[in-house]
């Protein structure tokens, strides 16, 4: 057993969660703030989450641990 404990970061592991698959995905940025400029369809296409590439999914599992 390690001698120290492995911390979870705790504002990604807040934004990323796994998909039935196993794949890690995230959601799009924008939707905030300043909606009544965007248009329906474009609100709409925001608001589908999107799955991350490789090399951010080796940076993702080092700060959430137990993610995958």
């Amino acid at each position: 057993m390690p001698k120290t404990k492995i911390k979870t970061c705790k504002t990604a592991a807040k934004r990323f969660e796994v998909s039935g698959r196993g794949k890690i995905r995230h959601g799009a940025t924008g939707m905030n703030h300043l909606k009544l400029k965007k248009t329906k369809s474009g609100k709409r296409r925001l608001s589908i989450k999107s799955t991350v590439t490789s090399g951010q999914k080796r940076v993702i599992k080092r700060l959430v641990p137990g993610i995958v």
